[in-house]
């Protein structure tokens, strides 16, 4: 079996179908992926440098990293995510778009010059088996950027408590079909995360600290990516969450080392690099996800 979840791989077929990114403001997207990519290593990389999207969706970071490298290899198990990536990559001549499984991933291990995996490993079954899985494709030295939901291991109480609620919600709200899913994610959109978003930018012109409220990470973010996010967090049914400390511990058990975490949202964002004379296990029995 892949390491997959096929209702979860049909769930972002529609979303990135009905989130294309092109009524996204190219700023913002930009603004997006430098945070994302703030703690990766650019410098390691060589203007021919070949490497992989995994979980590529839209295309949509993808469009920043293929100008810069040469050769793109765009994954995803969606067949309608990847119709999507490739009408926003067309300008491009240097991406190749593969569908598969991170557990199938079509080129040699130690091949990949970098790797990156935004959002996508916390949707599988097997997040640690998945690390190793991309780990394992890259050189000797080569960077892996990873992007997984966290565990609000840096939150309070009160705000963990709120997130259960909200991943009740999520259980339920995820099952739904297509049309009464995105009719009601847009109201979460439109009812909370917009109100709470935009509280928190006027708390900040007051000159609040607003970094612990809830949807702050918003406050500069448009209706679109707002309905996109509530799309992704509400609509999925597969979602699992780690600490720091655990995603850590697979990076290691991965192959990665040389580990750092970006300061700040997104939480939690990290860059290891591959390690020398180091061969990447297939999982980590050890780690589960909260």
């Amino acid at each position: 079996m892949a390491n997959i979840d096929t209702n979860v791989v049909a769930d972002f077929g529609d979303e990135w179908a009905r989130f294309d990114q092109e009524g996204v403001a190219l700023e913002e997207l930009q603004r997006i992926f430098g945070d994302y990519f703030s703690v990766f290593p650019w410098e390691k990389l060589k203007r021919d440098a070949v490497g992989f999207d995994l979980g590529c969706g839209s295309g949509r970071w993808a469009c920043f990293v293929a100008p810069r490298v040469g050769k793109l290899h765009c994954v995803d198990p969606s067949a309608a995510a990847l119709t999507v990536a490739k009408r926003n990559l067309r300008s491009f001549d240097n991406c190749e778009f593969h569908q598969a499984a991170v557990d199938q991933l079509p080129f040699d291990d130690s091949s990949m010059d970098f790797g990156y995996s935004l959002g996508v490993l916390h949707h599988v079954p097997d997040t640690a088996s998945g690390i190793a899985d991309c780990v394992r494709k890259l050189r000797p030295g080569a960077p892996m950027l990873l992007y997984l939901y966290y565990a609000f291991d840096n939150r309070p109480m009160w705000f963990k408590v709120l997130w259960r609620v909200s991943d009740f919600m999520r259980r339920g709200l995820s099952k739904l079909p297509p049309g009464p899913k995105i009719a009601t994610t847009n109201a979460i959109a439109y009812l909370v995360y917009w109100p709470l978003s935009r509280a928190s930018r006027i708390l900040e012109r007051m000159g609040v600290d607003v970094s612990a409220f809830p949807l702050s990470a918003y406050r500069d973010k448009s209706m679109y990516t707002l309905r996109t996010d509530a799309r992704d967090r509400f609509g999925t049914r597969l979602e699992q969450r780690f600490t720091k400390a655990e995603i850590e511990h697979m990076l290691s058990a991965a192959g990665l080392e040389q580990i750092s975490f970006r300061q700040g949202a997104p939480h939690w964002c990290a860059v290891g690099i591959r390690a020398w004379g180091r061969s990447a296990p297939m999982r980590d029995p050890e780690v589960q996800p909260n």
